[in-house]
């Protein structure tokens, strides 16, 4: 969009849901070309080298896991916030623990998110269960396909999900460990959403420009175990940051990079392994702590 308010013209991007009659907008039947800054310090291929290859899961996981904590570790000295997208395997799978130990740790700054990571953390928390599913055993419980009903009540009734903290209600998991330290969450919906919790957003132009809020000061992004809230993000996310997703199925970091997130590296894996290395590798008493 051209602005002309000034004594110098000037270009700048703006979400395609905020253009309104009259603006100017720049465009062609060719394109725009866009000439993306390289990250401070060298070039892409110097701060992520380790990635310059197809989508695989024959990589080095110790090696990449050690990458991707040296990464947050930087952006945290530059004084950049570390924005994470997470998805509800992080609990299915058992590593919300390990990411409990990263945000207490101060590793996570921000985290954009569905109803159903937020949902089956609480359940987590509340009954021992992920969708029915005793995370100590690995098999269901009985009356389990309750659980994530109930636990969307007991939220429901405390107000929000911080009010449940307050309240004493919700004393552990990931929700928990961000309200207690402060960090921001935006949970956005989608159509197949129970509940949904009180802090969903169910407007997803809503949701978008509440994520858009949060972007500035972010240098680094990590995305775990979801396609449709990490093409979300890589969509509104500048291209100077440095993002990389982690996912067991290699088409969703395929499309990622397909629909335009060009500086995307993606780790083929299961999140719960991954997170656990990730935690021992950034929290050195993890062991204990857990």
């Amino acid at each position: 969009v051209v602005d002309r308010s000034g004594e110098r013209l000037r270009v700048y991007t703006l979400p395609m849901s905020d253009v309104r009659a009259g603006m100017d907008v720049v465009c062609g039947a060719a394109g725009i070309k866009v000439t993306t800054p390289a990250p401070a310090g060298g070039t892409e291929q110097e701060v992520f080298g380790f990635m310059e290859s197809d989508v695989s899961s024959e990589k080095p996981q110790t090696l990449l896991v050690r990458q991707v904590a040296d990464a947050i570790r930087e952006a945290r000295t530059a004084g950049k916030r570390v924005l994470w997208v997470a998805g509800p395997g992080v609990v299915h799978t058992g590593a919300a623990p390990a990411m409990v130990a990263l945000v207490n740790a101060g590793y996570v700054d921000v985290v954009f998110a569905g109803n159903a990571l937020a949902t089956h953390d609480i359940e987590s928390a509340l009954y021992g269960t992920s969708l029915g599913v005793d995370l100590a055993l690995g098999r269901g419980v009985e009356h389990g396909h309750e659980h994530h009903i109930r636990a969307l009540n007991t939220i429901r009734k405390a107000g929000s999900i911080a009010a449940a903290v307050d309240q004493g209600v919700l004393t552990g998991g990931i929700m928990h460990a961000l309200v207690t330290h402060g960090k921001d969450f935006v949970l956005v919906g989608s159509v197949r959403d129970d509940g949904p919790l009180p802090d969903v957003y169910t407007d997803v132009i809503a949701g978008q420009r509440a994520m858009r809020q949060q972007l500035p000061g972010v240098g680094f992004c990590l995305m775990v175990a979801t396609m449709l809230h990490s093409v979300a993000t890589g969509n509104i996310l500048p291209a100077s940051v440095p993002l990389v997703c982690v996912d067991i199925n290699p088409a969703t970091v395929t499309k990622l990079a397909d629909r335009g997130s060009s500086q995307a590296r993606g780790i083929v894996t299961d999140v719960g392994l991954f997170l656990e290395q990730l935690a021992h590798e950034l929290v050195p008493d993890y062991r204990r702590v857990r």
